[in-house]
């Protein structure tokens, strides 16, 4: 069966997907977070083969760690199963109802997209975040993973196909694709595919961007940044660069680009600089900061390097407007933190960094579905229609304007013999 095929069944099945209550749905999710529970040994295994060939290929390392799917990652993704599951059913909410005339009221109400494809990378915890995601927000999907995860995502979607049969989700609501000519394929299906999320490079979303004619919701570089201010606690601060760079550095959300006021960098760097050689993450700075500390020199393309490895580049500012025109130059507008005791510097910042997500005093791995409390994410938006930031339920749904009457029709309006009255209602849809 070719592609096409496939992605005509999942465009019939999202039909009926679309119809499923929240507690249908619910059980579903249940059904999933036990098989994986059940077969976690067969899960492992098959890891284990995806892990020991990739290391045969000498993948890097940082590809390494995010493929490694082990009981405690797939405890992880049970646990935010069962997160997902006690959230509320982002379908059918009334956003809006207004009465245009008597007996004449207008409701918008959400709903699924319908099918979405999603491309991601290596990490085997995505397929079934994304998949969980998707069915709980009644959206069937089209998942293609990283070839290095081959095994391990094969094991999952058959995992997640078989539990949700046994709780009477319709067939064929998820396909597993593994050719990069599949992925071709899918981009020129705009008549059954509704949205395509890409999870990777710069350069690979905007392939996917212009070779399909799909909507696409970008997930683009993670080039994170942290900004010490002058009047910052320079002890949070140094917590905090640590933990964006070095909590888990092969990842989006990592902090890979550090600026700090010139006031705060003779006393903040060479602390920081201590605690990082602990962690054997390299530094490359600006002439200011090798002034202060011994760092490779840092040249034009590290600024908008997405490093995801134990490396950072450092950069001394002479205020926040400077941190902030930096960022916005060379930011890939995914997160960045200001670490201040300014409120109003603080305000300057989260209102000026063009960024999805924005903190003051806290760490840039904040910046997830999951921590966000949105039942984890399909990936981080950089977009700014529709969905921004993490993408996770809300962001899955989109809506649609339903209008009931008694008889009414447009010509009674255009002759004057009634008048429209749009009263907002406190209403939700009745149906």
């Amino acid at each position: 069966m070719g592609i096409e095929d496939f992605a005509r069944q999942v465009k019939e099945a999202s039909i009926k997907l679309a119809a499923l209550s929240g507690d249908q749905k619910n059980r579903a999710l249940a059904q999933i977070a036990r098989s994986l529970s059940d077969r976690e040994a067969e899960i492992i295994k098959a890891n284990r083969e995806d892990l020991e060939r990739s290391q045969r290929e000498n993948l890097p390392e940082p590809l390494l760690k995010r493929l490694k799917f082990d009981q405690p990652k797939i405890a992880d993704v049970i646990d935010g199963i069962n997160s997902l599951i006690q959230l509320e059913d982002p379908v059918g909410k009334t956003l809006l109802s207004t009465g245009l005339d008597e007996d004449l009221e207008l409701y918008k109400v959400t709903c699924p997209i319908g099918v979405i494809g999603v491309i991601f990378e290596s990490r085997p915890d995505a397929l079934v975040q994304i998949s969980t995601l998707c069915l709980k927000s009644g959206n069937c999907v089209m998942l293609k993973g990283g070839s290095e995860a081959m095994e391990t995502n094969r094991i999952l979607a058959d995992v997640i196909i078989r539990a949700t049969e046994e709780a009477g989700v319709p067939a064929n609501w998820l396909k597993l694709m593994e050719t990069r000519a599949e992925v071709g394929e899918m981009l020129k299906m705009d008549q059954y595919i509704d949205l395509i999320i890409p999870r990777g490079s710069n350069e690979f979303v905007r392939y996917i961007m212009d070779n399909s004619r799909i909507p696409v919701l970008g997930h683009a570089d993670g080039i994170c940044h942290c900004y010490v201010d002058e009047s910052a606690d320079l002890e949070m601060a140094a917590r905090i660069v640590v933990d964006s760079k070095t909590q888990y550095v092969a990842v989006c959300n990592a902090t890979e680009t550090l600026l700090v006021h010139e006031k705060a960098a003779p006393d903040f760097l060479p602390v920081l600089k201590d605690l990082l050689d602990k962690k054997q993450v390299n530094l490359s700075g600006c002439p200011r900061t090798r002034e202060i500390i011994a760092a490779d020199p840092a040249t034009e393309d590290d600024w908008g390097t997405e490093y995801l490895d134990y490396m950072l580049s450092i950069k001394v500012v002479g205020d926040v407007d400077e941190a902030i025109n930096h960022i916005n130059h060379f930011g890939s507008g995914h997160t960045d933190s200001i670490i201040t005791s300014s409120k109003d510097n603080a305000a300057r910042f989260m209102a000026l960094v063009d960024s999805g997500n924005v903190f003051w005093n806290c760490s840039t791995r904040f910046s997830d579905g999951f921590r966000y409390g949105f039942g984890a994410e399909v990936g981080i938006s950089t977009n700014k229609i529709h969905a921004r930031g993490p993408v996770g339920l809300e962001g899955l749904v989109i809506y649609k304007y339903k209008l009931i009457g008694n008889g009414h029709i447009v010509a009674e309006y255009s002759n004057r013999e009634k008048t429209f009255k749009h009263k907002k209602l406190d209403k939700e849809f009745p149906l």
